[in-house]
């Protein structure tokens, strides 16, 4: 199992950094009695009610990358507080990952309350996702029957090298106006014929910016 350990506390005062090494101290070696390896020890002095945290940032990555399989923690509190614990645990659930708190000296016990909240925001995510597939099947059936036959534009189809992909930028426009993401948006593509990634579309919707404003008006948002 690789293992991450999360410490937090909430101000710089003295008595708050010893606590902060104890907390990391005592995961380090609950690590090493579970056996597991571990991956990195994240230290942050921030209150718990704050979301934009480095050390978040860092772990959902972590998270995003499949290079953590459990995260340890003092107790739930370390994760954060009120609205902030909740938004971070559900991303936490999403992707899989245990959280093991020393406080219960095995897996993270949440309240009644706090599991109660988690699966409600689960259940709304997935009907989320199941109103943007709709959306995007319904799109690609309209274009369809309009006689769109995007396969029909795709160049360089035998040959080899990286050549530019072909892409319909106008519809990775209208796409991205209904809030589509950039995945969502290949995947709709790709039902169309088009061997495109996420990176890919993304990259075209940016060029597209810079082509087509101003240089005063290009907004940072456009480039992530």
């Amino acid at each position: 199992m690789k293992a991450l350990v999360y410490s937090r506390v909430s101000t710089e005062k003295e008595s708050q950094t010893t606590s902060l090494k104890r907390q990391s101290e005592e995961g380090i070696k609950f690590c090493k009695k579970m056996g597991w390896d571990i991956v990195d020890v994240i230290e942050e002095q921030e209150s718990g009610y704050e979301i934009d945290r480095e050390g978040i940032y860092i772990l959902l990555n972590l998270l995003k990358n499949k290079e953590v399989d459990v995260i340890v923690v003092q107790d739930e509190t370390r994760i954060g507080r009120g609205n902030t614990k909740i938004a971070i645990l559900h991303q936490i659930k999403k992707y899989n990952c245990k959280i093991y708190s020393l406080e219960h000296q095995g897996e993270l016990i949440l309240s009644e309350m706090d599991g109660m909240i988690l699966e409600i925001l689960a259940v709304i995510e997935e009907y989320q996702r199941k109103l943007n597939n709709r959306k995007i099947s319904r799109g690609m059936k309209r274009a369809i029957e309009s006689g769109y036959r995007p396969e029909k534009n795709l160049k360089n189809i035998d040959k080899g090298g990286r050549d530019k992909k072909e892409v319909p930028i106008d519809e990775i426009i209208r796409l991205r106006s209904l809030d589509l993401t950039f995945k969502e948006i290949a995947a709709t593509l790709r039902g169309f014929g088009y061997d495109v990634s996420k990176a890919t579309v993304h990259r075209r919707y940016q060029e597209y910016y810079m082509n087509n404003m101003k240089e005063e008006d290009v907004d940072r948002k456009y480039i992530e």
